[in-house]
C-alpha cells in the first residue's frame, strides 16, 4: 500500500509531461480548422464598433469550445468564461476590428469588402493590422485550453474587444462592467503580429512596450486680409509655422535625453487662395510618450507654446489658440517585469532561445494597456508574434528593402507558422499562469 502514492504521482507526472510535449502536435492537428477560420475572418473585415458578424462568429467558436459567452459588452465585445476549479483567473484578449484600407496583397482570400463608415462614406476594408491572425490564435488557444482542462485549474476569461484601432474598445468594455460583471483577472495577456519579424519568432519587451498616445487639436485664430497688405492682418499661417518649429523643442529641450517622446504635426489646414490671409488655421497632432510624467510635460508644453507664440504676435485674449486633447487617449503598455520573465522563460523552454527575441519598445499604441491600469493594478504581458515569411525577411535585409508595415495595403502575414506559434505560445503561457 505504501507504493500507491508513488505510483499515482508517477502516473500524474507522466500524463502531465505527455500533455505538455503533445501540445505542438495538437496545435498542428487543429491547423486545418484554424486556417479555414482565418481565411473567413480575413475575407470579411468590419470597422471599429461595427464588428457585429465578427463578434457572432467568435462567440460561436467559444461556445463550441465549452465557454459561457456574453455578447454585446461595450459595443460588440465578447466575454467568454470557462470555470475549471480553484485557481488563478487568467484573461486573454483579442481585438476584432479592421481598417478602412483597400487590400492589394493579391491573395486568393483577399478582402473585397466595402462598407459605409461613420461619416457615411463607402470605404474598402481590410485586416491590415493582423487582427484576423489575433482572432485565429485566440480561438485556437481557447480550443486547446478547453481540451486540456485536466492540466490546469482556475478560471479562464477570454475577451474579443471592439474598436482597438480607435483606442476606445477597452474603455468601452471596462465601462460596461468587464471587471464587475465577470471574474476579475489575476493576469492579463495579449499579443500582436509584428511586421518585419520572421514567422516562428516571438518578441518581447520588459517594462514599457508601447507608448502613451494622445491626439491633440489646435485651432489658431488671426485677423484676415489681403496678401499684399500683411501689416493690416495677424497671419495665423505664420503663427502656425512658428508654433510647429517651437514644438520641436519640447522633446529636444524639455524632457531628459534618456526619455522618449514624439510630437508630430500630422495635419495643417488653413487658407483658400494665394492672396488671402485667412482668419483660422487648424493643426492636428499626435503625441507619444512612455511615462505619465513625460506625457504631462508634452501636453502642457503644447498649450503653453501655442499661447505664448500667439501673444508674441500681439493677438488679443479672445483670439488666443484653442488646444483640445481628444478623449482617444491610449495609455502606454507596461509589461510587468516579474510576469514578463516568467512567461519568457516558458517561451524559451518551448521554442528555444534563438526564437525568442527581446525587442526595443515602440511608439505605437495599444489599448490593451487599459486592462492593467484598473486599480488595484493587474499584472499584464503583451508580446509580439513574428508574421512574415523568413525568406522574405532575409531577402529584404540583404537588399536593404523595407517590408510593408502594419496598416499597409500590402501587409501579408504567412498564416501557418504564425498561427501555430501564436496558439502554442499563448496556450503554454496560460498553462503556466494557472500553476499554483
Amino acid at each position: 500500500m505504501k507504493l500507491l502514492p508513488q505510483l499515482l504521482f508517477l502516473v500524474f507526472m507522466s500524463s502531465h509531461a505527455f500533455a505538455e510535449s503533445d501540445l505542438s502536435t495538437a496545435v498542428q492537428d487543429d491547423y486545418g480548422y484554424l486556417e479555414s477560420l482565418y481565411q473567413h475572418l480575413h475575407k470579411h473585415p468590419e470597422l471599429s464598433f461595427h464588428e457585429e458578424q465578427t463578434a457572432k462568429r467568435i462567440s460561436r467558436e467559444l461556445r463550441k469550445a465549452g465557454f459561457v459567452v456574453t455578447e454585446n459588452v461595450g459595443g460588440y465585445g465578447v466575454v467568454a468564461v470557462l470555470k475549471n476549479g480553484n485557481g488563478p483567473t487568467v484573461l486573454l484578449r483579442t481585438d476584432l476590428d479592421a481598417l478602412p484600407v483597400e487590400e492589394k496583397t493579391g491573395l486568393k482570400y483577399a478582402s473585397t469588402t466595402r462598407v459605409e463608415d461613420d461619416l457615411g462614406n463607402t470605404v474598402n476594408t481590410m485586416h491590415a493590422c493582423g487582427h484576423d491572425i489575433h482572432m485565429t490564435v485566440f480561438t485556437g488557444t481557447a480550443r486547446r485550453l478547453s481540451n486540456m482542462r485536466g492540466e490546469w485549474s482556475g478560471t479562464l476569461v477570454m475577451i474579443g474587444q471592439p474598436a482597438e484601432e480607435r483606442g476606445a474598445g477597452a474603455r468601452a468594455m471596462l465601462s460596461d462592467g468587464l471587471f464587475s460583471r465577470f471574474p476579475r483577472p489575476d493576469y492579463v495577456m495579449g499579443l500582436h503580429v509584428k511586421a518585419g519579424m520572421p514567422a516562428g519568432q516571438i518578441g518581447y519587451a520588459e517594462g514599457y512596450a508601447l507608448a502613451n498616445v494622445d491626439s491633440v487639436d489646435v485651432t489658431l485664430f488671426g485677423v484676415g486680409g489681403h496678401g499684399a497688405y500683411p501689416h493690416t492682418t495677424k497671419d495665423p499661417i505664420v503663427l502656425a509655422a512658428q508654433i510647429i518649429n517651437a514644438l520641436q523643442t519640447l522633446v529636444s529641450r524639455e524632457i531628459p535625453p534618456i526619455e522618449a517622446g514624439v510630437v508630430t504635426v500630422g495635419s495643417i489646414h488653413g487658407g483658400t487662395k494665394h492672396n488671402i490671409i485667412p482668419e483660422r488655421v487648424d493643426l492636428q497632432l499626435t503625441v507619444r510618450s512612455y511615462s505619465d510624467e513625460t506625457r504631462d510635460t508634452l501636453l502642457t508644453g503644447i498649450e503653453r507654446i501655442a499661447r505664448a507664440q500667439a501673444l508674441s504676435m500681439g493677438l488679443p485674449e479672445d483670439k488666443l489658440p484653442q488646444v483640445k486633447v481628444r478623449d482617444e487617449y491610449t495609455p502606454a503598455v507596461y509589461n510587468n517585469p516579474m510576469l514578463s520573465r516568467r512567461v519568457v522563460k516558458v517561451f524559451k523552454k518551448r521554442f528555444g532561445e534563438e526564437q525568442v527575441k527581446e525587442v526595443k519598445p515602440v511608439m505605437g499604441g495599444e489599448d490593451f494597456a487599459q486592462y492593467g491600469r484598473v486599480e488595484p493594478l493587474i499584472p499584464g504581458f503583451f508580446f509580439w508574434l513574428g508574421a512574415i515569411d523568413p525568406a522574405v525577411v532575409k531577402s529584404s535585409l540583404e537588399k536593404g528593402e523595407v517590408l510593408p508595415s502594419l496598416h499597409s495595403a500590402h501587409f501579408s502575414p504567412l498564416p501557418r507558422p504564425t498561427i501555430l506559434t501564436g496558439v502554442e505560445a499563448m496556450t503554454a503561457a496560460a498553462l503556466d499562469l494557472f500553476k499554483p
